[in-house]
């Protein structure tokens, strides 16, 4: 899998988490909400540190990562970031 952020959707997600350099967000999957991956699930973030990385990028100086453990719910999929200045909103793209 390959995981990529745009530089808008870093600083997106500077400024609405708060992050500093050097800090990290996490992917993963929840049970429950709407995914389009698999029927379910979903994809969540949260402030974290890489414990094993599956997949992960640098952007900003914020590392962006999914765990191994996480991996399933992309179903060997690309994973990409990216920011909508026409909804100003996050979009993730899992192609």
């Amino acid at each position: 899998m390959k995981m990529s952020i745009t530089k808008p959707a870093a600083k997106w997600f500077i400024e609405e988490l708060h992050l500093t350099e050097g800090e990290a967000v996490r992917f993963f999957a929840r049970y429950g909400g709407f995914g389009g991956v698999h029927k379910g699930f979903s994809l969540a973030l949260e402030k974290n540190t890489p414990n094993n990385p599956g997949a992960e990028v640098t952007d900003e100086g914020i590392t962006f990562f999914v765990e191994d453990s996480d991996l399933w719910y992309f179903d060997n999929k690309d994973f990409h970031i990216k920011y909508s200045r026409k909804f100003d909103e996050i979009e993730y793209i899992i192609k």
